[in-house]
């Protein structure tokens, strides 16, 4: 086991504990896995399997599942940011009883979702000034479509907006193939799905003016969708050829100066993958195998529990017996949460950051900003509570702009 990255502390990190915990990873050998959540069961699914494991791990949100965590009837156009937001106050509330480091992050923002991005800045401006840190601790923006200059132009300017308030950034170049979240690459000329040393050197060299908190999703024919391992062609290889360009530009004495990102993950063989983290990937995307562990877990329950889920009574042991223990949501839902568990568990295996991280034994708390103290009991109840003040506050700085 190694030794744990020090001063890192249990729950959502920001800030200067976020750049610890991503050197850590980069300079020990392992990735933390990044899975996409759309709703508080398939974010503590993430939290238990970190827990379980040993390992840092981070939550992220996308455009669509802010949408569909807000409510599909919401009708508001800002959806996708207040249930984004009501997300990462869900994760807040508790993430330190869980004794891990939780990175809060939004995925893929393309040119079109700017004003999904431009709300979540301005909730975590809000939350920085009551508090001193942001909400989130890093977002993404994926402006791959566009033209290389208009896309490091574009995260220019959102990471001078950022760097104030120690917001990690993501940002891509060099496009991920596939269909993911409304934003369909399926068509894509191949040689756009890898990145060139100077595409990730041009990145660096602008970012770094501003600040060091960015990291790079360099595409090396990574596809998103589900895919058998071989049929996608993956050349993970070519980042270490980034990492060796940019070092000797800069004259780093680092072998792996960049932070690079993993997208697409699905399909990918082990040996990729151990590549693809050997050649400094310290993150990479889950989305389509857990999202299939989710339904795989209830699928299975309904498969062995069939004759008890055809109405509220009546089942092979009586005409009069009820089946409440059944279609309960708490029975099929924790199933799909155990199953989705596991799929973490074997991202956390395969990315190396199992055993990373020692739980905490430290008694945990809400963490809604550094001026709350440890919680009475009666806080765990009403977590749902935290979660609506978030979404209000969402609305608030929303309706102001």
């Amino acid at each position: 086991m190694l030794t744990a990255p020090h001063n890192v502390p249990p729950g959502v990190v920001t800030g200067d504990d976020l750049v610890a915990l991503l050197k850590h990873a980069r300079d020990n050998g392992y990735a933390i896995p990044a899975v996409n959540c759309t709703s508080s069961s398939t974010a503590n699914a993430c939290l238990e399997a970190a827990a379980k494991n040993n390992s840092p791990v981070m939550i992220q949100v996308s455009n669509g599942g802010g949408t569909f965590l807000a409510g599909k009837g919401m009708g508001n156009n800002d959806a996708p940011a207040i249930g984004s937001v009501a997300l990462a106050y869900h994760v807040r509330a508790v993430a330190k009883y869980y004794g891990i480091p939780v990175v809060l992050h939004s995925d893929h923002c393309a040119k079109k979702l700017l004003p999904w991005f431009d709300s979540m800045l301005a909730a975590d401006k809000a939350y920085f000034d009551k508090f001193g840190e942001p909400l989130f601790s890093s977002h993404m923006l994926d402006l791959s479509e566009e033209p290389d200059e208009e896309n490091i132009a574009i995260c220019v300017e959102y990471f001078k907006k950022m760097e104030p308030m120690k917001i990690w950034l993501e940002m891509e170049i060099g496009i991920t193939g596939g269909e993911e979240d409304g934003v369909n690459n399926e068509d894509i000329d191949p040689e756009k799905l890898y990145t060139t040393p100077e595409q990730v050197y041009a990145v660096y060299e602008a970012l770094s003016k501003i600040g060091p908190m960015f990291s790079i999703a360099a595409a090396f024919g990574n596809v998103h969708g589900v895919y058998k391992p071989g049929n996608v062609s993956l050349s993970p290889e070519k980042l270490l050829t980034h990492q060796e360009y940019t070092k000797e530009k800069i004259n780093s004495p680092l072998a792996r100066p960049i932070f690079l990102v993993m997208h697409g993950g699905s399909g990918s063989t082990d040996q990729e993958i151990e590549t693809a983290v050997k050649n400094g990937v310290v993150k990479m995307n889950i989305d389509t195998d857990t999202q299939w562990s989710y339904w795989d877990g209830m699928r299975a329950f309904e498969a062995k529990n069939r004759s008890c889920l055809q109405g509220q009574i009546g089942n092979p042991d009586g005409a009069d017996k009820p089946n409440k223990k059944f279609y309960d949501p708490r029975a099929w839902v924790r199933q799909a949460e155990l199953s989705m568990m596991a799929r973490v568990a074997l991202s956390m295996e395969k990315l190396g950051s199992k055993g990373t991280y020692p739980r905490s034994s430290e008694s945990g708390e809400v963490q809604i900003g550094n001026k709350v103290k440890s919680p009475s009991p009666a806080l765990l109840v009403t977590a749902g509570i935290v979660v609506g003040v978030g979404a209000s506050m969402a609305l608030k700085v929303i309706s102001k702009k």
